[in-house]
């Protein structure tokens, strides 16, 4: 990265970039103090005992990681944003399956309102189902943490894990509005770094790490934050050749020959949109083990182990059918020939229409294999790291793939890239003007397609 300073400097040159990345920064602030917070009547340094004992890892230590560490604490925002994931996800499943919703996505700015509207409706309904459970699961039960679980505060705690909820929801969607985009992204993202130093520090200060294996370990996080950078910006550029551009005169004589361009396939076009799937359907069983009738089961017990060689075989074979199952619903071969006949454009070497969406299909199947496999080693190569003694703190393994690792790549690119456009829009080099961010005119991994 050459001349940062100079960079940062034309960053807050640009009125309108400085005033949203500053707007960005204090709701990302309230976000942070928000999640110190602590529910009325609960006894945090009790609570963070029981997790000292008990030595992290589970369920609750990948909740954890996602709200910044205020699921143990008991905070405020200890639900995180992740009942408007679930709302969110729901909604668009919804949206595939059910024709009213369909038509409601067609209906343009009215449409999307109103979907929105449902998910907020949606995000209330499922705070307030997870909401007792989680201060039964993890506050009320834990001895000392409560001195009055009475029904006042049960009535209380509820209402405002309900309300933080909601006003996580409306921080993010004011950052996407005001700020620097992706709000949501952008909070889950920033939880997910608020524990990385602690998570760093504990692998260091391990009496059995010696120093020169931390920096191997260091070393080894970087090739795979490479490998996952690698995954989210590959694409695969299918030449298309576009209409003779004609003369609008008497003479109706062709300028020349038709622009050629591309349409840009990515390889991983499910983000981790799959991960998220397998992972709620894997946290079933361990739901089920909890309770008492199952608590004996030992398949149920070999499912709810998140090191375990059954849990992540089957998690790994589970995000290759999603990511299958989630490219064919979000990606259209067959919309986009449709696009290419209207526009007069085609493929070289292709017969336009249903050839051309045969042509795209196969295409990105091919793509998709390796991306898949891709995709579930990065989310299983936290627990093969700790199993092979690569890492020895729990915490600092998460960061060696998963979600969490993936949404902070995929977020960080698509953040500079919201920042590189508003400097070329006004004239200024680019944050990275080595680097290469899909962006840019002169990035190889710019395809300079249209939006299909």
């Amino acid at each position: 990265m050459k001349n940062i300073f100079t960079k940062l400097q034309d960053i807050f040159k640009h009125e309108e970039l400085r005033k949203k990345i500053l707007i960005t920064f204090g709701f990302i602030l309230i976000y942070r103090v928000g999640s110190f917070v602590v529910l009325p009547g609960v006894n945090s340094d009790v609570l963070a005992a029981q997790l000292d004992s008990l030595g992290g890892g589970g369920l609750g230590q990948i909740l954890t990681l996602f709200t910044g560490g205020a699921f143990t604490r008991a905070s405020i925002f200890a639900l995180g944003i992740m009942p408007y994931i679930s709302a969110s996800i729901i909604i668009q499943l919804l949206s595939i399956a059910v024709p009213s919703v369909q038509k409601l996505q067609r209906e343009g700015e009215s449409g999307r309102k109103k979907i929105s509207q449902w998910t907020r409706f949606l995000t209330i309904a499922i705070t307030l189902v997870q909401a007792p459970g989680y201060l039964a699961s993890s506050v009320a039960s834990v001895p000392g943490a409560v001195p009055q679980a009475d029904s006042f505060w049960w009535f209380s705690s509820v209402t405002i894990l309900t309300a933080s909820t909601l006003l996580i929801m409306w921080l993010g969607e004011k950052i996407t509005d005001k700020g620097i985009g992706n709000g949501i992204s952008l909070l889950i993202m920033v939880g997910i770094i608020a524990t990385f130093p602690q998570a760093i520090l504990q692998e260091f200060l391990l009496d059995d790490v010696k120093f020169y294996f931390f920096l191997i370990e260091i070393a080894a996080l970087l090739i795979v934050i490479g490998a996952c950078v690698a995954l989210v910006q590959a694409v695969r550029r299918v030449p298309v050749q576009m209409a003779k551009n004609i003369q609008t005169g008497p003479t109706h004589m062709p300028l020349g020959e038709g622009q050629r361009s591309y349409i840009p396939l990515k390889v991983n076009s499910s983000g981790v949109m799959p991960i998220i799937f397998a992972q709620a359907i894997m946290f079933v069983p361990l739901y089920m083990q909890q309770t008492e009738a199952f608590q004996s089961n030992s398949v149920l017990l070999a499912l709810s182990d998140f090191n375990g060689v059954w849990y992540n075989l089957i998690f790994f074979v589970m995000i290759v059918v999603f990511t299958y199952f989630y490219t064919a619903i979000t990606v259209r071969p067959k919309d986009m020939a449709d696009d290419l006949k209207r526009q007069g454009s085609f493929i070289p070497g292709v017969k336009p229409g249903r050839a051309t969406a045969d042509f795209l299909d196969g295409v990105l199947s091919r793509i998709t294999l390796p991306g898949s496999i891709f995709l579930g080693l990065i989310a299983i190569l936290p627990a093969i790291v700790l199993n092979l003694g690569l890492t020895h703190a729990q915490t600092f393994s998460y960061f060696f793939g998963g979600t969490s690792l993936l949404i902070m790549v995929g977020v960080i690119l698509d953040t500079l890239q919201q920042i590189e456009s508003y400097l070329l829009s006004r004239h200024y080099d680019g944050l990275m003007k080595s680097g290469k961010l899909r962006g840019r005119e002169n990035s190889p991994v710019n395809t300079g397609a249209a939006s299909f």
